[in-house]
């Protein structure tokens, strides 16, 4: 790289204002790529790193007793936990899988639990952690990006945490839905505790959830339980300079016009067509005041060298303008694939930019 060369995290950033670069920046979370000497070249080519287990903020609860209990079946690693509250004892059982963990049991059981969940959420505390991250952000260099984060979204984190399971949830949201809802302002009030910590922070940009599925929820639970929660932890972010988006990599079309709405700064890990209900072209069209921080389709890792970066340029040239909007990776790639895959995306980057050098002026 060249001494006034742009740096990867540098790239990111100017585009995460909305701006454009030397050519459109390319982005993977920390854990999807084996380090390498081909994934060294990579980076330095501009690929950058997007490190995002270095909280601004740290979570303790002072009045529950965590144990935990380690055990083998198989070949297996299961891990049971176990959550004791003055009120009642709640457990979790994990299966450690590589870099994640299957989750064949959440806290919630039964509606006995409810008492000891509204307990456990109440019963969180919050102290910052700055220098850590600022740390992290001088030893990592200029081609990692760090990002903060608010945790899930109040109802999200009731669907998709370790709280309770997708199906139980909807199967309470239709039964004992003033109990989930108890949860959920605890959770909310929770949320407004960390906003003003993350938007003092050193970071200059935060996810707040994510992972919705507009299957589950419909537009109108989005509107109510939502939108809401974004804009209350925008206004905060904004006044302190500071970026906020959100992890939507579902089918996004039920729901595009109030993601529009809302005042998120970017859109994190959008998937376009063919893997989900939305083009890129559609997406832009629809948000044409956010950044958007795609999730390179997951099917197209699978076709040669040359289809991927054939598919790169193809995707690019849906847009008129490159203004605000950056590759990513944040799927699973298969691992024979990674590495060749990652490179043909940075070749259509690269190509796409000489062959349209008026959008990068």
């Amino acid at each position: 790289m060249s001494e006034d060369a742009l740096s990867p995290r540098r790239r990111v950033e100017i585009t995460l204002r909305g701006g454009h670069a030397d050519v459109v920046p390319f982005t993977i979370y920390e854990y999807k790529l084996q380090q390498s000497a081909i994934e060294r070249g990579l980076r330095n080519r501009g690929l950058c790193i997007v490190n995002r287990h270095v909280p601004v903020f740290r979570t303790h609860r002072p009045n529950v007793t965590v144990t935990r209990q380690v055990s083998w079946e198989g070949g297996k690693q299961f891990t049971h936990t176990f959550y004791e509250t003055p009120v009642g004892t709640l457990s979790t059982l994990d299966e450690a899988a590589d870099f994640t963990a299957w989750h064949h049991e959440k806290m919630f059981k039964t509606p006995d639990d409810y008492k000891a969940l509204l307990f456990l959420i109440r019963d969180e505390r919050y102290e910052t952690d700055y220098d850590a991250f600022s740390r992290a952000e001088r030893d990592f260099g200029e081609d990692v990006i760090l990002r903060a984060g608010f945790g899930l979204e109040p109802l999200q984190q009731l669907i998709s945490s370790s709280m309770m399971d997708m199906q139980d949830f909807c199967i309470q949201w239709m039964d004992h839905r003033d109990e989930v809802l108890k949860l959920y302002e605890a959770i909310a009030e929770n949320r407004r505790k960390v906003y003003p910590l993350v938007a003092a922070s050193p970071a200059l940009h935060a996810n707040y959830g994510g992972n919705v599925v507009p299957e589950i929820t419909g537009p109108e639970v989005f509107q109510k339980y939502y939108v809401p929660h974004y804009n209350e932890a925008a206004e905060v972010m904004h006044r302190h300079g500071k970026l906020i988006g959100s992890h939507l990599d579902a089918n996004c079309g039920l729901l595009a016009e109030d993601i529009g709405a809302t005042d998120l700064d970017y859109i994190e890990a959008f998937t376009p067509a063919p893997d989900t209900d939305m083009t890129l072209a559609e997406a832009r069209a629809a948000w044409p005041d956010k950044v958007l921080w795609l999730n390179f389709p997951s099917s197209v890792h699978l076709k040669s060298d040359a289809e991927v970066e054939e598919a790169t340029v193809r995707l690019l040239g849906e847009l008129e303008s490159i203004d605000g909007l950056i590759m990513g990776i944040t799927e699973d790639i298969p691992p024979e694939r990674g590495l060749d895959s990652c490179r043909a995306i940075m070749d259509g980057l690269a190509r796409h930019a000489r062959e349209h050098p008026t959008l990068y002026a």
